[in-house]
């Protein structure tokens, strides 16, 4: 019998980082880690609030500028004004988005629609632009649905946030599904067991206050409550990248479930694999493959259910550049 591939995630994205011609230019942003390597797991639903609000393509560049205590759509070239035409669409969008079971979401940087963050908005009079703007859709989105795992294309390109937000997503998923099933006290619980090591290595406090939460809660307490506080608790966690302190501390903790179990030598190379990673000698994927061989060779049943061991599938390779 065949081992089942990972699931297929549904997520929105920037039309444009799909290769659609919809920037003001006619042209696109098309991103191949997303379409070509990433894609192989996603479904993508693309959206364009620009072309979708009733711009055309090509059409003058749109910008984001303060008015006052507001920040205004505009389109300077012809002067108008595309705010409250793109507040309404975006609050129906963003409502049809939520019925979809999204996973996560990609934005495009830098875009005075879509950018995630440090998007420039300009003065109502003369003078340098300011970097503190988030793109009108954005931050719709970002507002309606804030447990969403959402990433702008562009810090995609860092190694670490890379990873992050696909382990988010893979996460996300996850609790979807515990949803779908209804959650329980019991199955909040398995939950939290199984993605322990994960939350460690992101904030080894965070992690404990989750399993707090969950413990210390009376039997009074309605799940419907439990799981939306843990979720809430769960988005924090894991909006912080792991550190390789963090990640040397989870394999330290690995180690202890198999060490003694093994040889000397064994021993040895498993104690100087970590230190290598510590010291940025080598990627988590060498100390990780070889405590995963350790794992299955010994059957800890306990390790082999983590999802610390595989956050996402072997073939992005994200663990090779961590």
């Amino acid at each position: 019998m065949s081992t089942p591939g990972p699931p297929k995630l549904r997520l929105g994205i920037s039309a444009c980082l799909l290769g659609q011609e919809v920037r003001y230019n006619g042209g696109h942003k098309r991103d191949a880690f997303l379409t070509d390597t990433f894609g192989r797991y996603v479904e993508w639903v693309a959206v364009c609030p620009e072309v979708e609000v009733g711009m055309g393509t090509p059409r003058p560049p749109i910008r984001l500028e303060r008015r006052g205590e507001e920040t205004r759509l505009v389109m300077p070239s012809t002067g108008e004004d595309y705010t409250d035409a793109m507040r309404a669409w975006g609050q129906r969008r963003v409502a049809a988005l939520a019925a979809m079971d999204l996973d996560g979401y990609v934005l495009k940087k830098d875009s005075p629609s879509c950018g995630m963050e440090r998007v420039k908005v300009y003065p109502d009079r003369e003078g340098a632009p300011s970097r503190d703007g988030r793109g009108m859709f954005a931050e719709a989105l970002m507002e309606r649905l804030p447990d969403l795992p959402v990433e702008e294309e562009g810090r995609l390109n860092d190694p670490l946030l890379r990873e992050n937000f696909i382990a988010r997503v893979f996460v996300h998923h996850r609790w979807r599904e515990g949803e779908k099933a209804g959650w329980t006290r019991a199955s909040l619980m398995r939950f939290h067991e199984r993605h322990k090591l994960l939350l460690m290595a992101r904030n080894q406090n965070g992690m404990r206050r989750l399993g707090r939460l969950l413990g210390d809660s009376g039997k009074g307490t309605p799940v419907t409550d439990l799981a939306a506080a843990y979720r809430q608790g769960l988005t924090e966690v894991l909006r912080r990248p792991a550190t390789r302190r963090g990640h040397t501390n989870v394999l330290m903790h690995l180690a202890g479930y198999v060490s003694d179990a093994l040889d000397p030598a064994d021993r040895a190379e498993l104690t100087e694999t970590i230190e290598r990673y510590r010291l940025g000698l080598v990627p988590l994927i060498v100390p990780l493959t070889l405590i995963r061989h350790h794992v299955r060779r010994q059957g800890v049943e306990y390790l082999q259910g983590q999802a610390y061991l595989e956050p996402h599938p072997y073939e992005l390779m994200l663990l090779n550049h961590v």
